[in-house]
């Protein structure tokens, strides 16, 4: 009989948590699309792109020309209409400033971003959820207060001033860490002898097999990637500590401590996994706080990524290439909410779908 009564519920649940992905993965799409509409109005707030890219170097019987070769003086909406098409049919548009396509620079760009921001990600999983379990299992001892204090200055304190200690202590005064750049330019050398790169150095440099190229990109690396990490340890410190003391203290851990069972392996196995959700629940703001982060760090360290593209592109007024990057950067954030709502809803049994 019981058999008979879980079935349909295992149906029923797993029916529904279908319907909870599916409506997930749908709200994207408006999402990107307000905030596509969002940037390009915005953006032609201050008039069409020409003329805020080119306007002092160009005369104006010219810049009259390229304005309307370019469209930009027909009526707005019907510039937004045919922007919307363009988009769906991939084209980015053309940069101002270089003319070349939207679209390859954030090919060309966007590895460099995505492997700082993993490797910052991994920095600050390995500090915040260390920190975090040393702090919590020491709780208001001397190294819980220490850790706190660190998680607070980690997080309160600019990711471009932070680059720039860095870069004074490691580069400047010990001389150890190289204080810009991704790679030095040998390896870029010996990176334009790949058939296919990445763009992606640590694997660039696993597929040349040269442990001194590897050795290098991750010497640039350590800089921007620590600068980065450790704005989002903070948080993640705090998460773990206080989570895990909630945790710690909860009936089920107090039972198991009634049997006997030691405080490290109350720790390990009964209070840290509850503890996880909610880090994996946050992680997806995390990241986008992190892409926000790169456009400073990136400028900190002349890490040539999207953010230091941005960079470029906004003091050019170049607000095509804007644009494109802006709308890159809001896809990469929606699938990966997207994503850590789909995980969070199959770890944690809170979840309602």
């Amino acid at each position: 009989m019981d058999s008979v009564r879980g079935k349909p519920r295992r149906n029923r649940i797993s029916g529904g948590f279908f319907r909870f992905v599916i409506t997930r993965f749908l709200l994207i799409i408006p999402t990107v699309f307000i905030l596509v509409t969002i940037v390009f109005f915005v953006m032609r707030a201050t008039g069409d792109p020409i003329s805020a890219a080119m306007g002092g170097r160009l005369t104006p019987q010219e810049l009259q020309r390229r304005v309307h070769a370019a469209g930009y003086d027909r009526p707005l909406i019907v510039q937004y209409i045919d922007y919307l098409g363009d988009l769906l049919h991939g084209d980015l548009g053309t940069t101002l400033t270089d003319n070349q396509p939207v679209a390859s620079i954030l090919v060309r760009y966007g590895a460099a971003t995505l492997e700082l921001t993993l490797l910052s990600l991994v920095i600050a999983l390995l500090v915040g959820i260390g920190l975090g379990r040393l702090a919590a299992r020491r709780r208001d001892s001397l190294s819980d207060a220490s850790i706190r204090v660190f998680a607070i200055l980690c997080y309160a304190t600019p990711v471009f001033f932070l680059g720039l200690m860095l870069k004074l202590i490691f580069s400047v005064w010990l001389g150890i860490l190289p204080s810009s750049g991704r790679s030095s330019l040998s390896s870029e050398m010996q990176f334009s002898r790949l058939v296919s790169p990445t763009g992606l150095y640590i694997i660039d440099a696993l597929q040349l097999g040269n442990m001194s190229v590897l050795a290098d990109v991750l010497g640039h690396a350590i800089l921007p990637a620590l600068s980065l990490g450790l704005l989002t340890a903070g948080v993640f410190i705090r998460l773990v500590r206080t989570n895990v003391i909630s945790t710690y203290t909860s009936g089920y851990v107090e039972a198991a401590r009634s049997r006997g069972v030691s405080e490290g392996r109350l720790l390990s196995k009964h209070a840290w996994r509850p503890a996880l959700i909610p880090i994996i629940t946050v992680m997806g703001m995390q990241i986008a706080m992190m892409l926000a982060g790169a456009v400073l760090t990136e400028t900190t360290f002349e890490w040539k990524g999207l953010g230091f593209m941005l960079s470029n592109y906004l003091k050019a007024r170049d607000f095509v290439a804007v644009q494109g990057i802006v709308i890159l950067i809001a896809v990469i954030v929606s699938i990966v909410n997207f994503i850590v709502d789909v995980i969070s809803a199959l770890i944690d049994p809170r979840v309602r779908y």
